[in-house]
């Protein structure tokens, strides 16, 4: 009974981790990356405010276009009146009057100190920023969906591994079972061998519960239901060749919150421009066109309409303000200094990531190369302490100590591996290489 416990047991880890072909899609990376981005809300939202400032950059809301507006209105009146002219005198009652006026004008600023030249070269910059905000939250999407799922990856290799760990504890027992029946083995050994089975199964029902949390937090990157099922590729595969000097220029001219920092900067000189802009005299063009009727039953002039055109100039300048413009244009130069110290303190801050961030993606390597070695020696020394083991030439707990050390030894290589893949995901985010992933 115990072995067709076992035997289904694993049978159920072999499906849990391989999967069945035609139960689950095979989801690739790229395949997770293009999902999300035209899935997840967070980018449907900046898009929505890329949009909107794209809405703002216009000639009509920099001012360089004229206003041009409609006025009508007709009134109605019954009077009574009494009144004397030339020693008559004569009254009327219930005397009806109308009148009828409608205006078109246009006005048209024609100077104002370049205000206009420069707001609307700041909507430019504004919609700027907003793309490269948006362009931010997609990489760190991305990032985001490629750590979220070399994660599954690597939990899902760590599932194989525990299943393997159970087949090899599975063997053990039985090799335990013969010997107590041969009689040259203990009952003791046989009871830890089992004990030991359970622990391995209870670490692979926890890392089963682990692989469901980390692709439910895949799901939710994807804006897909966390019931979604998948399967993913079993390598983390890892870039070697990341050149220190080229991630660093790229970080120092395409980094997208460098970017970011400098267009602040160029938003603040041109802030300090609009507002000296005011001190200049304001020109303006006013014409219209004008149509006014009345009619009045009880008046001398019994009937009167006008028609015409108009046309003039506006001049406007501000002598004095309360010394409110100074005021602006100083706190627009303190404005002005802090996007440049932001900009600094940004850069500085990123250069350290970068630095710190490259140098554990050297390690990472380099742990990558020394923790296949242990593998493949834990692996060896695993394959002759079974041989071992069904010899009699070992002890049950030293074939468990040689089990445990290769299931380590497995274990560390494929942390490392996410490491490595982890790093090299932040190295190409901060670079701004990530946005060639959906700018192509």
């Amino acid at each position: 009974m115990m072995r067709i416990v076992a035997a289904f047991f694993t049978l159920l880890s072999v499906i849990a981790v391989t999967g069945v072909a035609t139960a689950q899609n095979l989801l690739t990376i790229d395949e997770a990356i293009e999902i999300g981005l035209e899935n997840n809300y967070g980018i449907q939202l900046s898009k929505n405010l890329t949009e909107i400032a794209g809405n703002n950059r216009s000639l009509g809301n920099a001012g360089f276009l004229p206003t041009l507006s409609l006025t009508a209105s007709h009134t109605e009146r019954i009077e009574d009146s009494e009144f004397e002219a030339g020693g008559e005198a004569r009254s009327t009652s219930g005397a009806r009057s109308s009148s009828t006026n409608a205006a078109l004008n246009l006005d048209w600023t024609l100077f104002d100190g370049m205000q206009m030249f420069n707001t609307y070269n700041r909507l430019g910059v504004l919609e700027d920023v907003s793309n490269k905000e948006l362009r931010l939250d997609m990489e760190a999407l991305v990032a985001g969906i490629s750590l979220a799922y070399y994660n599954v990856v690597r939990i899902n290799e760590q599932l194989k591994i525990l299943a393997n760990n159970i087949e090899v504890s599975e063997e053990r027992i039985e090799i335990e079972e013969t010997k107590v029946d041969l009689g040259s083995g203990s009952q003791y050994d046989l009871l830890q061998a089992r004990s030991d089975l359970n622990a391995d199964r209870v670490a692979y029902i926890r890392e089963t519960n682990q692989l469901t949390e980390a692709k439910i937090i895949l799901n939710e990157l994807l804006s897909r239901s966390p019931e979604e099922g998948f399967d993913v590729t079993t390598e983390i595969n890892v870039n070697r060749g990341l050149v220190r000097d080229d991630l660093y220029q790229r970080l120092i001219n395409e980094n997208t919150e460098l970017t970011i920092a400098r267009l602040q900067k160029d938003i603040s000189r041109l802030e300090i421009r609009e507002i000296r802009g005011e001190r200049f005299p304001e020109i303006s063009l006013n014409t219209g066109y004008s149509f006014n009727r009345s009619q009045n039953d009880g008046g001398f002039i019994r009937f009167n309409e006008t028609t015409g055109f108009s046309v003039g100039f506006t001049a406007r300048v501000n002598i004095f303000d309360g010394f409110n413009q100074n005021r602006r244009v100083q706190n627009a130069q303190i404005n002005q200094r802090n996007a440049e110290l932001s900009f600094e303190m940004q850069k500085l801050r990123l250069e350290s990531d970068f630095t710190a961030i490259y140098r554990s993606y050297e390690n990472a390597l380099e742990l990558v190369d020394l923790e296949r070695d242990n593998f493949e020696n834990a692996e060896e020394t695993l394959d002759i302490a079974l041989e071992r083991f069904r010899l009699g030439t070992i002890s049950s707990l030293e074939f468990r100590e040689a089990q445990r050390t290769f299931l380590q030894a497995e274990n560390r290589l494929i942390n490392v591996l996410f490491d490595a893949k982890v790093a090299e995901t932040n190295l190409l985010q901060l670079s701004g290489e990530l946005g060639s992933l959906f700018t192509r």
